[in-house]
């Protein structure tokens, strides 16, 4: 056999996060190998699909430091106000970027608008090299290096020897377990169903969460007037909804959401997937270390998963400048672990706190969350807070995330 391939960092997974890693990497004077085992392009990417994700002025902040938001920018959909409500009850909470003296809070972009910038951006890089499709499938490591196996399909079997080895492939990452990194995972017993819909009002940059008995159900703005739509329902009843012909299905989503923006009269194609919670045991093992879905998978309420994930690859890559020489040193992805899980934690906890006062029946949540979206309403404060922590601006932020470089 050939000697092993010589890199740096190996990146496991050439999703979102995996991608935006790669780029931030870019910048420094490092061999970077990203593996990815479906092409960006394909219908079966999963990372790449219809679906649309929310960036928050963090993220926003990130992808322009990692020089793909100004391509990214005429297919982003700007969120100017978010409108927070219960089905069937008073309270209502409105939040308005112009209070804060902001154009939006973040914006919203459909996944393959993402997908093609962020894999122009690897491929036009001297220092990253990307293999699709790809997939690793053995890991052995010690003190001083780590060494991967990657399958490459018809290229056959490659080697390669590096410092540090980020798995980045998802919530169920086969590199995860490949390294021997647990992971907890809860189901929420919710199935997301996700479509983009047309309505007849225009949406005006407006962003709706509102809470149903079944769970939350998110309607973020898009280009051309079009929505994109998070219902989450119980598992039965999303496999009932998807089963419908469009005009039901649209008039089952009426229902659930109101007329807010009018009558719905365009549905996309649709899709659903389950909802777990899903919390990595360990951020690094050895010299294997996590970002995004593979250290957590988390309820999309909120819109806080992508966000994280790219926070995750923002301060990796901080860290990596910092300490150069060696990527995959203990002292480097001990701090990555503390800095990522103070983060990680505050997060889920939002999300997942979310989740079970509103689909809580008992008669004094009820009424303790209708007064709560009723006096947050009214207290600008704790609207400000509110903001500031779903535009990814709270705690310890990555330099990128602050408008500036990766530093020295």
């Amino acid at each position: 056999m050939n000697a092993p391939a010589q890199f740096d960092i190996v990146i496991a997974g050439g999703g979102m996060v995996g991608a935006s890693l790669g780029a931030a990497l870019a910048s420094l004077p490092l061999r970077v190998l990203v593996v990815e085992a479906t092409p960006p392009a394909d219908a079966a990417q999963p990372s790449y699909d219809d679906r649309a994700t929310a960036i928050s002025e963090s993220s926003r902040r990130i992808l322009q430091g990692i020089g793909c938001w100004d391509a990214l920018a005429p297919a982003a959909a700007p969120i100017r106000s978010i409108h927070v409500s219960e089905r069937g009850a008073f309270g209502v909470t409105r939040l308005r970027a112009a209070e804060h003296g902001l154009a939006s809070f973040g914006c919203v972009v459909e996944n393959r608008a993402l997908g093609e910038v962020l894999w122009q951006r690897l491929q036009a890089e001297p220092g990253v090299t990307t293999w699709v499709p790809a997939k690793v499938t053995a890991v052995t490591q010690d003190q001083d290096g780590i060494t991967v196996r990657v399958d490459r399909g018809e290229g056959g079997e490659a080697v390669v020897a590096a410092r540090l080895l980020v798995a980045a492939d998802g919530a169920r990452s086969p590199t995860r377990a490949l390294a021997g990194i647990a992971a907890a995972t809860r189901d929420y017993g919710q199935v997301a169903v996700i479509a983009n819909l047309t309505p007849a009002v225009d949406h005006d940059g407006t962003a709706f969460e509102r809470f149903t008995p079944s769970g939350p159900l998110a309607v973020l703005p898009l280009t051309r007037g079009r929505t994109t739509i998070v219902w989450t329902l119980a598992p039965d009843r999303a496999a009932a909804v998807m089963a419908l012909d469009d005009a039901a299905f649209l008039a089952e989503f009426q229902v659930a959401f109101g007329y807010r923006l009018g009558l719905f009269r365009k549905v996309g194609r649709r899709a659903s997937y389950p909802l777990a919670l899903v919390q990595a045991v360990d951020w690094h093992l050895g010299r294997v270390a996590l970002a995004g879905n593979a250290a957590h998978g988390i309820h999309p309420v909120a819109g806080q998963g992508f966000n994280l994930g790219l926070r995750d690859a923002a301060a990796l890559a901080e860290l990596v400048a910092r300490r150069p020489g060696d990527p995959g040193h203990p002292a480097l992805l001990e701090e990555y672990a503390e800095w990522r899980e103070a983060d990680r934690a505050r997060t889920v906890r939002d999300t997942d706190s979310l989740v079970q006062v509103f689909t809580s029946e008992l008669p004094t949540l009820r009424a303790g969350r209708r007064l709560g979206l009723v006096g947050m309403d009214l207290l600008p404060p704790a609207r400000a807070l509110v903001a500031r922590r779903g535009m990814g601006l709270a705690g310890r932020l990555p330099r990128l995330a602050l408008g500036q470089g990766l530093g020295p």
